[in-house]
């Protein structure tokens, strides 16, 4: 049965989302949060910053009217970066339906607050149902419909079937999750060591090294997740080392590209406005530490990140640093 679907934010995954839920037949909406962007999108048929080259079928309607985006929707899409949920929800509240069920498919912690994203959400609309889609669903290559597969939780087992169902295609097979902490703790934090993947790509660090990276990054990103009352399980699957694997090696990952850029000797401010869409682990990156602090769990990989990042250190000696820690039984 057709539904009313509104997607808020007209970034690749949010051009996507949209694309795929028309080709099944919905009535969508997709909104931008810059009226001139909405004209052109509107008129070009073709998000050409986002994802050139995948026209927008005739089923969706754009709009940058913020009294229009919500009107009659049965469920809204926030693909909005993480630290930019709050101020475009805070725009749109007045718009929103109390009961309207909301799915995200940001992957990052807010900063401050160190909220995920339906957290931001429930924070802004109240007692809202809210879901979280997450996995290794690189946009471009969902677009050209190579196969991907994902999950989606939600605060109510019959939100996650509605979007399961809603979302998808013969290409993007989507799996239920009753995890929700875990879905966007995995999401988020797999940014973080998709960063140091990158570094370790602009270095030419190796295979060896990579390989390293990402066993122990699980490592440490499970240890929070489940420090934060999220499933172990969860880590091992489509969300934690599915989209870990993916955003580590992806030649067109944002977080993987930019760590890579600042491997070669970019600088981080110069890097990330040479970057059209928004690099959700550099935000991520601070927000995790802090995390990793007050539930006392060791993230050392992230910490070294976070010290590139703010410059304490080159990525060298971040390399060297982790490698000359004690030796010590793998656990």
């Amino acid at each position: 049965m057709a539904a009313r679907v509104t997607v808020i934010g007209d970034g690749g995954m949010g051009t996507t989302c949209a694309i795929m839920l028309a080709e099944n037949g919905h009535d969508v909406c997709l909104w931008s949060a810059f009226p001139d962007a909405a004209e052109r999108l509107a008129r070009e048929r073709e998000n050409r910053r986002f994802l050139p080259g995948h026209r927008l079928p005739d089923a969706v309607r754009v709009t940058g009217a913020d009294d229009e985006a919500l009107a009659g929707a049965e469920l809204a899409i926030s693909a909005v970066p993480t630290q930019y949920i709050r101020g475009v929800w805070k725009r749109l509240g007045a718009h929103c339906p109390a009961d309207l069920p909301v799915c995200s498919v940001a992957k990052g912690i807010e900063n401050g607050t160190l909220f995920r994203p339906t957290q931001v959400l429930l924070d802004v609309l109240g007692a809202a149902p809210v879901a979280a889609l997450s996995g290794p669903s690189i946009a471009p290559e969902v677009a050209r419909q190579l196969p991907a597969t994902v999950v989606v939780a939600a605060t109510a087992d019959h939100l996650a079937r509605q979007v399961q169902q809603l979302i998808s295609r013969p290409y993007f097979r989507v799996y239920t999750n009753r995890d929700l902490v875990g879905v966007e703790i995995a999401g988020a934090t797999k940014n973080v060591i998709a960063i140091a993947a990158g570094i370790l790509d602009g270095l030419a660090a190796g295979d060896n090294a990579k390989a390293a990276l990402v066993s122990r990054g699980l490592s440490e990103i499970t240890r929070l997740g489940v420090a934060m009352g999220a499933r172990r399980a969860t880590f091992a699957g489509i969300a934690g080392v599915g989209d870990l694997v993916t955003t580590c090696i992806s030649p067109v990952g944002r977080n993987r590209s930019f760590g890579e850029a600042i491997g070669r000797g970019g600088g981080v401010r110069e890097t990330l406005d040479a970057t059209a869409a928004v690099v959700e682990g550099v935000a991520t990156t601070a927000s995790v530490v802090e995390l990793a602090r007050r539930h006392d769990v060791e993230m050392p990989i992230t910490r070294a990140v976070y010290r590139v990042l703010s410059g304490s250190v080159s990525p060298e000696e971040a390399i060297a640093s982790l490698m000359a820690r004690p030796l010590r039984a793998e656990r």
